[in-house]
């Protein structure tokens, strides 16, 4: 097995495992350590005492960064008569209706987020083994079902992220570039924070939010005190 590099070993030199930090403090170390040749991600996991096997202990939801995440969304729209020009105009990638059902079925799929007016489902439901698992049908409670393609939209490419946790109780998504003034980082944090906090489910017991850590795309781990980013 290769050791790690000079870069990486110089980088876990400046993280304590054992500590908790507070959000100012991590993304500085965050941000000091991102020194690939690439304009790194910022990505932050959290770690969820629920089971979403449950329905009722399922998290879900959308959240807009106020920063962005520094990610151009292909965004494509199924819809017909005047929403296919109130989609192009708005900036989506990608409009059609039974003609981009048949090229999701054959495997291209070019896109990020996929909208839908609902009118347009029963074309879209015929999709739904190969959008499902890839976590792209429209759903109209992450307001991707919706008339107001326009928002819809302009919502996913100003830096709206979709939000779902995995079978392990984790849920994982980048809150921006290491490019990012540390200030932008924080808020973008601890806005995904708070929208993970608010998602709670009813079927939530015990401790709710276990760790939190962020990091960049090569760098190491810096775990989040939870007390102080909530509180």
């Amino acid at each position: 097995m290769a050791g790690k590099g000079k870069r990486l070993n110089k980088a876990l030199e400046s993280v304590d495992r054992n500590t908790l930090y507070d959000l100012g403090e991590a993304v500085k170390i965050i941000k000091g350590n991102a020194s690939a040749k690439f304009d790194e991600t910022i990505e932050i996991a959290l770690n969820l005492g629920v089971d979403p096997k449950h329905a009722d202990q399922m998290v879900r939801g959308v959240v807009s960064l106020p920063h962005g995440t520094g990610k151009t969304l292909r965004v494509a729209v199924f819809a017909k008569g005047d929403k296919v020009k109130e989609a192009e105009d708005a900036g989506a990638d990608l409009v059609g209706a039974e003609d981009l059902a048949e090229k999701i079925k054959k495997g291209e799929i070019d896109f990020d987020r996929c909208i839908a007016t609902p009118d347009m489902m029963a074309v879209v439901g015929q999709l739904g083994k190969v959008l499902g698992p890839k976590g792209l049908m429209p759903n109209p409670k992450l307001g991707t079902v919706t008339m107001d393609v326009k928002g819809a939209v302009e919502a996913a490419k100003a830096g709206q992220i979709e939000f779902r946790v995995e079978k392990a109780g984790i849920i994982h998504a980048g809150v921006g570039k290491a490019s990012f003034s540390a200030e932008a980082l924080s808020e973008n944090v601890s806005t995904f924070v708070s929208a993970i906090n608010k998602a709670k489910p009813a079927g939530s017991k015990g401790t709710y939010m276990k760790r939190i850590t962020i990091s960049s795309t090569m760098g190491p781990g810096v775990k989040l005190n939870i007390g102080n980013l909530i509180s």
